[in-house]
């Protein structure tokens, strides 16, 4: 018989997992559905990889609170989600942004999709 799992229902955290890129691990990463998948600066130069990895792109996006953000260039990086024999490595292309974010990374629908990941806020489950 499989479990009953009883919900929280005054549960609204958001969701917070851990990843690894390129050997590091990366914490603080925003999983966000309606969002595309954005890599910040900061986290970007302590990957320690070189900027001609880059694509160039040069628009603006705007974020959370509609303000117009500067972007470096799209990545593409091998991503690896989970631990031990759970572990699933996917190429997310990232969305590089100048901008102050309390997160790392957002990941987005897009590489949720590529994932086959189905997310549960209400367990904070992915």
């Amino acid at each position: 018989m499989p479990p009953i799992t009883f919900i929280d229902q005054k549960q609204d955290d958001h969701m917070v997992i851990k990843i690894e890129i390129k050997n590091f691990a990366v914490k603080k990463m925003l999983v966000d559905q309606g969002s595309s998948v954005d890599l910040y600066w900061k986290t970007f130069k302590k990957l320690e990889l070189p900027e001609d990895v880059m694509h160039s792109y040069d628009k603006q996006i705007i974020d959370f609170t509609d303000e117009r953000v500067n972007t470096r260039g799209f990545v593409n990086l091998y991503t690896t989600f989970g631990e031990d024999a759970h572990t699933k490595t996917i190429p997310i292309m990232f969305l590089v942004m100048d901008a102050n974010m309390s997160y790392n990374i957002l990941l987005g629908r897009h590489s949720l999709n590529l994932l086959g990941a189905i997310v549960s806020t209400p367990h904070l489950a992915l």
